[in-house]
């Protein structure tokens, strides 16, 4: 192991990125209150923590170019999830073990021991037969520089598992001794992998986690595994299933086989551009988690890099969201609290109805806002109705909530030129009488959260700022919006 060597590819990243941060600065369509690196390729959130007082996100970053590339992790810390602050890379291709242009250090998670933080990632490099990836640790005395441990590294594919397909640990404690979970892939059906530890370095195979069978995919990407209530929760992002981007299923845990069985499964967001998301317990006793606002290339609706290629960065976050079990055990997803600092100039209206003439939403900016409207389904009689976003003359983004047949869409075909396709799910309905909307509108994405934070939809749409009308309009009936609240968004310093 040569720490020397990890230094000093982590200095030759950041005079990269330093030179590069400027001019990448002013691309029109970088997000004003999404999380985003300073330049380059940016996916998965990584080591989650809340650490010292401080809330630490790590992400894989390519700091060399706008696509995927031999992966880091990158660093950023913060008060309220909010404000970030950027830190020094946490890692840097630089073992055999991780050294690779099309390997490097894959995702993982964190935790503190001793009052120490230590990163588990995977390891990922080809010795000529093939892609191997392996999990490694690296450790740190103050929070911010790292050294990768000298026996790395500390986990192998078990024997008949396909170890190009052996990734992203998530490690927790529970009562004397720590588990992580990993991604796996066998007969080409995907499986959690369940190994134990006491000390962190010495790891054993305890057992199979939990499977699919088909049903689920044949690999299991980022697998967070986690207590809430008197349950436990398995989410991941699967392969091989289609539009299917980030699943949960909520169950029991049984700590004396290592068998976790589910009697719930969810979806955690419905949108094209949600993937990879990983949680964490903060201070304050919420499970938060945080996801990559964006999708791989076997997605159906992927093109390209994308239009932000060209400005020199390509990859945000999705906001970070408040996740919490219902009494029917299945979970919701809220935006954190502390998004609301960012409200400016609100707006209020009350008891309006609306009918086919699109309803002009009030806002004082059109592009950079949070939306909140109810509905109140008894007053209502249209069999569907649809927020018109991000609209001029021609271009729109068109979020439909289908009444009669129970649906909800986000239909990006006409958004701007680049995007493509309509994601669609279930539209529940539980309540009755009323229907909450919550809309936050970035420069380059738009999040949808209803039925009470369970149905979710998160799409990236590079509408340019003349695209600034924003609608509501029914379809054979009316629809009455008993409140309507907007505010425009502004983070005056994003990151320094």
């Amino acid at each position: 192991m040569s720490q020397l060597l990890h230094e000093q590819n982590i200095e030759k990243a950041h005079k990269w990125i330093d030179e590069k941060k400027m001019p990448v600065k002013q691309g029109k369509m970088r997000q004003k209150y999404h999380f985003m690196a300073e330049a380059g390729w940016l996916n998965d959130p990584n080591g989650l923590i809340f650490f010292r007082g401080k809330y630490h996100l790590f992400y894989q970053y390519n700091p060399y170019d706008a696509y995927w590339g031999s992966m880091h992790w990158g660093h950023a810390v913060s008060n309220d999830m909010v404000h970030w602050e950027y830190l020094p890379l946490a890692l840097a291709p630089s073992e055999h073990y991780d050294n690779h242009k099309e390997g490097g250090c894959f995702s993982g998670s964190a935790i503190e021991h001793e009052d120490k933080l230590y990163l588990f990632y995977t390891g990922t490099t080809n010795y000529g037969d093939g892609f191997v990836q392996t999990q490694c640790m690296a450790y740190s005395e103050d929070g911010i520089h790292f050294t990768k441990y000298e026996n790395n590294p500390i986990i192998k594919a078990p024997k008949e598992y396909d170890e190009a397909n052996f990734r992203d640990p998530k490690v927790w404690k529970h009562g004397e001794y720590f588990y992580m979970v990993c991604g796996a892939k066998k007969d080409e059906l995907a499986q959690a992998l369940l190994f134990r530890s006491s000390n962190l370095t010495d790891w054993e195979f305890f057992n199979v986690l939990a499977e699919s069978r088909g049903e689920l995919g044949y690999m299991w990407e980022c697998p967070d595994f986690y207590p809430i209530g008197d349950k436990h929760v398995l989410m991941f992002s699967p392969m091989g299933v289609h539009e299917r981007t980030t699943v949960y299923l909520v169950g029991d845990m049984n700590y004396e086989t290592g068998k976790f069985t589910y009697s719930v499964t969810g979806e955690i967001d419905w949108g094209f551009d949600y993937y990879a998301p990983q949680s964490f317990l903060d201070d304050k006793g919420r499970r938060v988690i945080v996801a990559w606002a964006n999708a791989w290339d076997w997605m159906p609706w992927w093109k390209d890099w994308g239009p932000t290629f060209k400005e020199g960065w390509c990859g945000s976050f999705a906001l970070p969201r408040e996740v919490r079990l219902c009494e029917d055990n299945m979970l919701q997803f809220f935006p954190v609290t502390e998004l609301e600092t960012l409200r400016e100039n609100e707006m209020n209206v009350t008891d309006v109805v609306v009918r086919e003439t699109p309803y002009e939403i009030p806002l004082s900016n059109g592009n950079i806002y949070e939306m909140k409207l109810e509905i109140d389904l008894e007053q209502s009689n249209a069999e569907r109705f649809s927020l018109i976003l991000r609209a001029d003359a021609k271009n729109k983004t068109v979020i439909e909530f289908d009444l009669k047949y129970q649906m909800m869409s986000f239909d990006r075909n006409m958004s701007d030129g680049w995007s493509t396709g309509k994601t669609k799910s279930p539209l529940l309905l539980e309540d009755k009488r009323k229907l909450s909307i919550h809309v936050f509108a970035d420069q380059s994405s738009i999040e949808v959260f209803t039925d009470n934070y369970k149905t979710n939809h998160s799409c990236n749409v590079f509408a340019k700022n003349n695209q600034d009308k924003n609608y509501i309009a029914a379809d054979n009936g009316k629809i009455f919006i008993s409140h309507l609240s907007t505010w425009e968004l502004l983070l005056p310093e994003f990151c320094r």
